[in-house]
């Protein structure tokens, strides 16, 4: 019988971030991870020398990057040019990126350039809060009247969210996420590996504890108090501190009677976000000045990130492709689509082509801040004391990585702030404060 003060089931971002800080508050800690390494979604294959994520990731200047900033990770890799093209009715046409971009693109008439710049320029300084109640495309209806200039701008927040449709997302935490965006992105060196390596190495250094390759089977909770942590290989671990780094529904399955909690409101209200993606690694780019497209008309996105990042042993250019999806998907079409803007943005890739990677229905996030919500996930199952939720699911507005980090750090606040109320109340039992 193992005994620890926090167990972290799952050894994602979510997890081993919560792990780091329930380490540096001083607790015992242990991560369970189902599979044979940890980083989840964000691990990083190598393939013929080329370092494939799954599926494009970059890095943001919000919670996230805050969070690795303060627990001192490195962040190897570099900032992007923002140079961009649109994908409309089959041809690439400049994207307003920049004062220049903006000035040529053919894209807008010169009322809607204008009125493109004044919207970026009041979004730069919003507090985008105040659109939390709303859809995006009744933000973008509502303060958008230039067709082209809401196209560019459904086209910017799908990437910013993710998510194919306007009418599901809540406006502000994607507005927000765009301001993060605009202030540019960070592409890592080797992939988000290095990144999982770091955590990795953080979390170990204070102390935190890995079983990799066990499966837990339940959670015990009699009396609705955490008690044990079960795995299917008999492992039985006590504790009084439960983090659940996992999708809603596998949280759902891990405690008894979950369906009398939070945790069911929970999973029933998660719509899952899914994407095509495509990776390739060229021996060298037909046109390297064509690196980086959003789709206007279609829901892609293109980027190359060997422009910013090392993600090559021998030089190859690694370009990542997403083709943001709905409830309906097609394999062979999606993938058909994804080589079209490639053909368009690289013809002749085929012929420098290294390997590739095809994630036909990659998840990207189990949940986000939608307009069926019911109410936002965590810290705290409040029906089982000791229990708590962390993930990109877990949004209090933030959006994918932000949300894993914010969430993971927001469960250990709530934990260490009920043991200080609970030292109070025995000190006030005493007299002594």
């Amino acid at each position: 019988m193992q005994k620890v003060d926090v167990v972290v089931v799952g050894g994602g971002i979510a997890g081993l971030t919560a792990a780091i800080y329930a380490a540096k508050a001083g607790k015992q800690t242990m991560v369970v991870e189902k599979q044979d390494r940890l980083g989840g979604r964000a691990i990083t294959n190598k393939k013929k020398g080329a370092y494939f994520n799954l599926g494009a990731h970059a890095l943001y200047k919000g919670d996230a990057y805050a969070t690795f900033r303060e627990l001192g990770l490195n962040l190897q890799g570099k900032k992007p040019s923002a140079d961009a093209y649109g994908v409309w009715k089959g041809k690439l046409k400049t994207l307003p990126m920049d004062l220049k971009s903006l000035f040529t693109t053919p894209l807008l008439s010169w009322k809607g350039k204008m009125e493109f710049a004044s919207c970026l320029a009041k979004l730069s300084k919003a507090d985008t809060r105040q659109f939390d109640r709303i859809s995006v495309r009744e933000w973008v209806e509502g303060n958008l009247r230039d067709p082209m200039v809401r196209n560019i701008f459904y086209s910017l927040l799908r990437a910013a969210s993710y998510v194919a449709g306007p009418d599901l997302p809540a406006a502000g935490p994607v507005l927000k996420q765009l301001q993060n965006a605009l202030k540019g992105a960070l592409y890592l060196d080797r992939g988000w590996g290095e990144l999982i390596e770091e955590l990795r190495q953080k979390a170990t250094d204070l102390g935190v504890r890995f079983i990799t390759n066990t499966k837990v089977s339940s959670i015990d909770t009699r009396g609705g108090i955490v008690r044990q942590v079960l795995c299917e290989d008999g492992t039985k671990i006590d504790t009084q501190h439960v983090i659940l780094a996992t999708p809603p529904s596998i949280a759902n399955e891990l405690v008894p009677f979950a369906e009398k909690t939070a945790l069911h409101t929970w999973k029933e209200q998660a719509i899952e976000v899914t994407a095509a993606c495509l990776d390739v690694a060229l021996k060298r780019l037909p046109k390297p000045k064509q690196q980086f497209a959003y789709g206007i008309d279609q829901t892609v996105l293109l980027s190359n990130y060997s422009r910013a990042a090392y993600l090559s042993d021998d030089g190859a250019q690694v370009i990542s492709l997403i083709k943001y999806q709905g409830k309906e998907t097609d394999p062979d079409k999606d993938l058909h689509e994804l080589e079209g803007v490639l053909d368009l943005m690289q013809p002749g890739w085929r012929e420098q082509l290294v390997v590739k990677q095809y994630l036909p229905k990659m998840t990207v996030c189990h949940d986000f801040m939608h307009m069926k919500r019911l109410e936002n996930p965590g810290p705290a199952v409040p029906e089982i004391q000791g229990l708590y939720v962390a993930g990109e699911w877990a949004s209090h507005g933030e959006v994918l990585v932000d949300a894993a980090t914010a969430s993971a750090k927001r469960a250990i606040q709530h934990m260490l702030s009920l043991e200080g109320k609970e030292r109070n109340a025995f000190y006030e039992h005493r007299g002594i404060i």
